[in-house]
């Protein structure tokens, strides 16, 4: 009895991907310079050097040749918000001044559906445009922007992760949470969460916006459902620390008040991180939480600069995020460029290596998705970006001079951006092409 052929594919090129913290192992990676990803029903079959791959293929199936580009893990982000993708780049003095001026008054017209699905549209190609294929995404209070969300990305067959924005108190009445609002979540978490390749992820904005009635039902939802996501913001501005101070005073910190309320698990996910102390890193070590590190958006906002070291030093799971709007790119490569200097100005420092970690197996680990995306493992979804060190005629003067494949990927993160994708992948299919 014969069976119907496999849907193979093959992509030859260099491949990078890994297996470990470069942080922590320095055998993490796994470099092909002449590699071939052998791509079967959507999934990683293989990944490794063409020549001794290549005789294994069926027959009839001719890799396409992307030989003298790179193909690495699609690039994941793990704290941005679609609803700010308008407001992009609004001057503000601040946090607090800048929420009030722009980000609500913006978030406002996501009640209606309309605007949230030409939102979303646009926002999903621009990740992939990027060579983003799995970001940890913030709606509005609105239901309906969490389905345009999954909608459009379900459409694109985007491994995705998104939730209702909780908040009850602290901000304007149009965007203020009435009572059952849980109640929307818990649907949009029956509605959503695993369905395709979706994720539900429980999303109060950040604790002054939150009651602590609203943050105990939270816990709540978190409890009765453990498989989803948790995400909310953290310690990212000195006077939004002072307020919560306030609001909290029974807390021994920021962090502390999301740990009262049972919001501090694995795959919850912390945005920012920057002015906790050590206790607070010991916490988020045992709990499995992580941090996502948005560097554009701190230097924007003038919020301060993570400590990579301290948080390495008690192994924090750590990723990165665009942020966006406070985030400056949805670009990846853009945000290892400033996750760089940042690193540099707290006196550490961050190898081009690492920071391809971060955006890849790092935020896979930290979202508890290792062996689903972030690598080239066999069975992995595949997820991919093909990049070109030769897209700019920068980019192609300084890659020609690169010794290693560290000078290789700096190049790629310091000098790239979105120009430097050629091509993205999700679940094995083209959903990006340069130019195209």
């Amino acid at each position: 009895m014969s069976t119907a052929p496999h849907n193979v594919q093959a992509y030859r090129a260099s491949l990078l991907h890994f297996h470990a913290d470069p942080a922590f192992d320095d055998k993490a990676h796994a470099w092909h310079e002449d590699g071939l990803l052998v791509v079967e029903d959507g999934c990683v079959k293989a990944a490794g050097d063409y020549a001794q791959l290549a005789p294994s293929l069926p027959p009839g199936v001719t890799p396409l040749d992307y030989r003298g580009k790179l193909i690495t893990p699609g690039f994941v982000d793990t704290h941005l918000h679609y609803p700010q993708t308008d407001m992009i780049a609004s001057p503000a003095p601040g946090l607090l001044p800048w929420l009030e001026t722009y980000t609500f008054p913006t978030e406002r017209r996501f009640e209606d559906p309309a605007h949230a699905r030409a939102t979303a549209e646009f926002f999903l190609d621009e990740l992939l445009r990027c060579g983003t294929t799995t970001a940890v995404v913030y709606c509005t209070v609105h239901p309906a922007s969490v389905d345009a969300f999954f909608e459009a990305s379900e459409a694109r067959n985007l491994r995705m992760v998104a939730g209702k924005v909780l908040m009850d108190r602290h901000c304007p009445d149009f965007l203020r949470d009435v009572e059952g609002q849980l109640g929307q979540s818990e649907a949009l978490i029956n509605k959503w969460h695993k369905r395709g390749r979706a994720l539900y992820a429980i999303t109060p904005r950040f604790a002054p916006t939150s009651t602590e009635a609203q943050l105990k039902l939270t816990g709540e939802l978190a409890a009765q459902y453990p498989d989803t996501f948790i995400q909310t913001h953290v310690s990212e501005n000195k006077d939004e620390c002072h307020w919560v101070g306030e609001l909290f005073p029974q807390a021994r910190s920021y962090l502390d008040v999301y740990e009262r309320f049972g919001l501090m698990r694995p795959r919850a996910l912390f945005g920012h991180c920057i002015w906790l102390d050590d206790e607070d890193f010991a916490r988020m070590a045992a709990t499995g939480s992580a941090a996502a590190v948005c560097p554009t958006s701190n230097l924007f906002l003038g919020s301060g600069l993570f400590d990579f070291e301290r948080a390495d030093g008690a192994r924090v799971q750590l990723s990165l995020g665009t942020d966006v709007g406070a985030g400056t790119s949805f670009s990846m490569l853009q945000t290892m460029n400033e996750a760089y200097k940042v690193a540099r100005l707290k006196g550490s420092y961050l190898p081009a290596l690492r920071m391809f970690y971060l955006a890849t197996l790092g935020a896979a680990r930290s979202m508890r998705l290792e062996g689903t995306i972030g690598s080239f493992a066999p069975g992995c979804e595949a997820d991919f970006v093909v990049l070109d060190p030769k897209a700019t005629p920068l980019m192609a003067r300084r890659s020609s001079h690169c010794e290693s494949l560290e000078e290789l990927l700096f190049a790629l993160a310091l000098l790239g951006d979105d120009r430097a994708v050629e091509e993205t992948y999700s679940g094995g299919r083209k959903v990006h092409g340069r130019g195209e």
